[in-house]
């Protein structure tokens, strides 16, 4: 008989929670946060706190021998989960249409990676026993366990997964069973030692609580030199929408396929070059950063051509007081027909037909010449900008968006609402970041293989 396991995830112990940069403590755990307190109190926006709250890229990592692992969370209480407006980006979809997360009264999707790869995604009801909660709009409510070839559909042995905690049976060690509490379930791990880690919301606040196994945790394990660490900050896209999970979403693709560290900075609506989004990232540590803008500055209609150009030095020269030579690579907006020519704000569209919602752009594109900005005067503003300051910073590269999804990408997988990719977008997007950033020739490749040289191991492909 196996003896259950439980970690409070508050304080230090065996359970390493990654890809945050602030731990908040609760009344019954901890709250990630993608954002300091110190960039939290200037965020006048209600929406961008929502967003750095949504633990995209956050992680749990631990090594352990167990069968089953449980992790007792409650989500955010201050958003009700069928209230459209609490979450809608203003920039992008709206979460009761599926188009950013999971649609219904969701505690978020959750996946879980064992040595390296993604055995099982779990969405979680928001606390009635009966609720239902797709990962996918249209798809079926999936509780898979963590055995591979395991049914996509069905209820894993015990308590079936995203059910409030019950009160822990004998021999499970401590639980509360509060109000309040989802536990999601994971069955079917191997038993064997297994370096695990369990992916957080990528569009969903939850304050976590405790986590329990039926062997013990130990802490992930570690050989050789760290990976590098990636730093990323970009909008809804990097944020995962559309993606199916959290390692759905591109910077997390990325980061896998490479082997890197992620910090994923993309907040949903707020990819606006803020002073202090670049100071959160001058205070980090980092080996290589990426800054990805534009979609969001025309959806908001945020800058001219006039004020692009030095907001854009100036969040360049925050980031640079702390990463004086680190490799940092700006990155300029994904195709997106609706706005390429036609400048911001972006609504949604009243005459789009239907089903969901689709945006375009309400500017008027004769002001262009006046210094409204499109998608294309501003990947020409941000080359021109990376190119001037490379001149004397030569750890400074620009990647175009169009080479990560072009043209040609959308005649083939298209922009369900004319801005967001889909899940196979987001997966294209990561693939061809790893491949041209991380891969031979790329700007972060030598990170890469220098730290894959202090471990010993290769980077990992999947």
């Amino acid at each position: 008989m196996r003896t259950w396991t439980t970690e409070a995830l508050a304080g230090d112990g065996p359970v390493a929670l990654r890809g945050a940069l602030e731990v908040e403590a609760t009344a019954r755990g901890v709250l990630p946060h993608r954002l300091p307190a110190a960039a939290r109190a200037q965020v006048s926006d209600g929406f961008c706190a929502l967003a750095e709250a949504q633990p995209s890229g956050v992680r749990l990592a631990f090594r352990t021998e167990a069968t089953v692992v449980e992790l007792d969370v409650v989500p955010f209480p201050g958003a009700p989960a069928d209230d459209a407006s609490a979450l809608a980006d203003p920039a992008g979809a709206d979460p009761a249409d599926g188009a950013f997360g999971p649609p219904g009264p969701c505690a978020g999707v959750y996946d879980l990676v064992v040595d390296g790869r993604l055995t099982a995604r779990i969405a979680a009801p928001l606390g009635a026993p009966d609720a239902r909660c797709d990962a996918r709009p249209g798809a079926p409510a999936a509780r898979r366990d963590a055995r591979p070839g395991a049914p996509a559909a069905g209820r894993p042995a015990g308590r079936p997964a995203g059910r409030p905690a019950a009160r822990p049976e004998a021999g499970r060690g401590a639980g509360s069973g509060a109000d309040g509490v989802v536990a999601v379930r994971f069955d079917g791990l191997s038993g064997r030692e297994q370096d695990v880690e369990i992916w957080l919301p990528h569009a969903a606040i939850v304050e976590l609580v405790a986590l329990r196994a039926d062997a013990p945790l130990r802490p992930p394990r570690a050989a050789g030199a760290p990976p590098p660490r990636w730093v990323h900050h970009g909008s809804s896209i990097s944020q995962g929408a559309g993606a199916a999970g959290p390692t759905g979403a591109w910077p997390a693709v990325a980061a896998r396929l490479a082997g890197a560290d992620l910090v994923n900075l993309g907040l949903s609506g707020n990819a606006l070059l803020d002073p202090f989004t670049a100071r959160a990232i001058r205070d980090t540590p980092a080996d290589l950063i990426s800054v990805k803008a534009g979609i969001n500055i025309v959806a908001l209609d945020a800058f001219r051509l006039r004020t692009l150009g030095p907001a854009l030095h100036g969040f360049l020269d925050t980031v640079r007081e702390g990463h004086p030579t680190a490799p940092l690579l700006v990155v300029s907006p994904l195709h997106a027909p609706v706005v390429e020519r036609v400048p911001g704000p972006m609504y949604p569209d009243p005459d789009a037909p239907g089903p969901g919602v689709s945006f375009r752009g309400f500017g008027d594109p004769a002001e262009v010449a006046s210094g409204a900005l499109t998608l294309t005067t501003i990947r020409r503003e941000l080359g021109r900008v990376v190119a001037q300051r490379a001149e004397s910073d030569r750890n400074l590269y620009y990647l175009d968006g169009l080479a990560l999804y072009g043209e040609r990408d959308f005649a083939e997988l298209p922009l369900p609402d004319q801005l967001h990719p889909d899940d196979a977008a987001q997966r294209r997007i990561g693939e061809r970041f790893a491949r041209l950033a991380f891969g031979p020739g790329g700007p972060f490749h030598t990170a890469i293989v220098g730290a894959d040289s202090g471990r010993g191991v290769a980077p990992r492909r999947g």
